[in-house]
């Protein structure tokens, strides 16, 4: 671009900070009222007043295979984009944003993120770029997926645009039961992933992060379908019930035990894990009521199995939970598993098994990245390695303790 026109440009688009705080001041003030049918024209309104055009919202699909395009006025759609082997996908994995010249302008990738889960990838089109155009874009990209999280529950639009194939009513129960599948601090980083996605029934997880504690639940009930989803959803309740109570491990275990018990019975149960981590000194706790261990991953390596006492599955009635103890190292991984990863088998075959499941994980560990990263691909190369079987659910979840303190974040910068 000739230099007069970028300098024309300049004088017509001012993208300075204070203009950028009045525009997401302005966006943040209309949002308030804005039916979420209107957020997509909104944000692309906005984005032209800075210059920008051909403005796409993609949202990652349930199975975390896709970014596929948010319809609505004045958003460019078009066919969904692979995670693996696109631009946008390296982005949204690395969520960090980047910037690829074209012949009419710089087309800009900027992930999606709400708090520390990400939600997808905000792209735009500029005629040139500065920093002044980065500063305001990250921002409005991060105002975007607030607002797209907010306006979620008001809406079917966004699990709509979300969702490749038909979800199973046990599914809908499930997702509807989850926390953000991912969160990332400078003290801990957890993500999970729930296969099949669009047909899971009896797992679900749930974690809290409370002042210096993560507090987490892995649960697989038994069965599969309906009865399996209203087991797990009981389970979830009572689970956050006991823990928003501030019991302890053995507490909050006996509390589902109970709930469980009193209302399906001792033929119905669920094997779960329940742990607490402090996130300033890694002392680690937790309960494991007929689950598989844990794996410890150190270094990209699988150094054991967490191994301990058994305690009965939660709703055989009056166990006394059995609580283990460890202390982490600064970048310990801890991978919970549900057992139907391991025992998928060919008809007539052997169980995929913990031995083929920890070579998978050094194998896909050191290009791995993140946890989010990580747990996505370890969930998809087992599913080619079981030859893409699911006859149960298989999950994963992944956590990251990392130490240290996060209080800087609290002290604003004068």
């Amino acid at each position: 671009m000739p230099e007069f026109a970028q300098e024309n440009r300049r004088a017509a688009v001012n993208r300075s900070e204070g203009f950028g705080e009045r525009l997401l001041g302005q966006l943040l003030d209309r949002a308030h009222e804005m039916p979420p049918q209107l957020i997509a024209p909104l944000v692309a309104e906005e984005i032209r007043a800075i210059g920008g055009r051909d403005v796409s919202i993609l949202l990652q699909d349930y199975g975390q295979l896709m970014l596929v395009p948010l319809p609505g006025r004045g958003l460019t759609t078009g066919d969904p984009m692979p995670i693996d082997g696109s631009r946008a996908g390296d982005v949204f994995l690395r969520a960090t944003a980047a910037e690829y010249p074209r012949a009419d302008g710089t087309r800009m990738f900027l992930p999606l993120l709400d708090g520390s889960d990400e939600v997808g990838v905000l792209v735009v089109t500029l005629d040139d770029v500065d920093d002044d155009d980065r500063r305001l874009l990250r921002r409005l990209a991060g105002l975007v997926a607030d607002m797209l999280v907010t306006k979620n529950g008001y809406t079917d639009q966004f699990f709509q645009a979300r969702r490749r194939e038909p979800m199973s009513v046990a599914a809908e129960i499930q997702w509807s039961l989850l926390p953000p599948l991912s969160m990332n601090t400078p003290q801990v980083a957890v993500a999970g992933i729930l296969e099949p996605a669009y047909n899971v029934a009896g797992d679900s997880l749930d974690y809290a992060l409370n002042d210096e504690v993560l507090h987490l639940a892995v649960i697989d009930a038994m069965g599969h379908g309906l009865n399996a989803a209203v087991l797990a959803t009981v389970a979830v309740g009572a689970y956050r019930h006991a823990r928003r109570a501030g019991v302890g491990l053995a507490e909050l275990y006996a509390f589902m035990d109970a709930a469980i018990d009193e209302q399906f019975g001792p033929d119905q149960f669920v094997t779960a894990q329940m742990m607490r981590l402090d996130i300033a000194t890694g002392e680690l706790q937790w309960v494991n009521a007929g689950h598989p261990a844990p794996l410890l991953i150190r270094g990209h390596r699988v150094v054991q199995a967490l191994d301990s006492p058994g305690t009965l599955p939660v709703g055989f009635g009056g166990d006394t939970p059995q609580i283990s103890a460890r202390r982490l190292r600064r970048g310990d991984r801890l991978l919970f598993y549900t057992d139907g990863l391991v025992e998928e088998h060919d008809s007539g075959g052997e169980q995929f098994g913990e031995e083929r499941l920890i070579a998978t994980i050094e194998r896909v560990g050191p290009a791995g990245g993140g946890v989010q990263q990580m747990v996505r691909s370890l969930s998809h190369t087992l599913m080619r390695e079981r030859g893409g079987t699911t006859t149960d659910d298989a999950s994963l979840f992944l956590v990251e303790w990392r130490g240290g303190s996060a209080d800087h974040l609290a002290s604003p910068e004068l």
